[in-house]
């Protein structure tokens, strides 16, 4: 077995991923105080497509360098917007049309395993702080709560883990097994 070079790839310029159809998700981040993490999810979205990333309160907004070294460009790729909360972005999200779900343990949540994603919706993922996770009065304004299901003794991944699981889990259901 021999690794491919990146020539042979045949990766997307940005003007490209930015002219193709997309994966009909939008990530939105609660008050994430992660460069880094903020970074790994332009990265996520980059590779999955997605259609944007709201960074919202607290969460920081390219150009950044300390954001860059996880994004490797994916800041540059995906589009993103800047709410001043996230329940200014889930309002404008459910205003047009969107299906919004907060990634968080709560009392009814589904589990990632159990979600039907259907191909002729358009969703929406919201991701808390590392600490406070997504704030109640936004999980209050969701169409529901998808939970990861865990088995150590710890409670909680870290965000930008759950953004590759929660993201690749919509792009397996929406792209691959559709």
């Amino acid at each position: 077995m021999r690794k491919l070079k990146t020539i042979e790839m045949n990766r997307m310029t940005v003007d490209e991923f930015k002219a193709a159809d997309k994966l009909p998700l939008i990530i939105v981040l609660d008050d994430v105080r992660s460069l880094h993490n903020v970074g790994s999810v332009f990265r996520t979205g980059d590779a999955f497509r997605i259609e944007a990333v709201y960074l919202c309160g607290i969460t920081a907004t390219p150009p950044n360098a300390e954001i860059h070294k996880t994004a490797l460009g994916g800041e540059d790729s995906v589009r993103w917007v800047y709410h001043e909360t996230a329940v200014k972005a889930v309002e404008s999200l459910r205003q047009e049309g969107y299906k919004v779900y907060a990634i968080e343990q709560c009392e009814g949540s589904t589990m990632l395993q159990d979600m039907k994603a259907k191909t002729a919706e358009r969703y929406a993922v919201v991701f808390g702080n590392e600490v406070k996770g997504v704030h109640q009065e936004v999980v209050d304004m969701c169409d529901g709560c998808l939970e990861i299901p865990q088995f150590g003794t710890k409670h909680s991944l870290n965000v930008s883990v759950t953004a590759g699981i929660v993201t690749w889990e919509f792009a397996k259901q929406m792209i691959i097994d559709k």
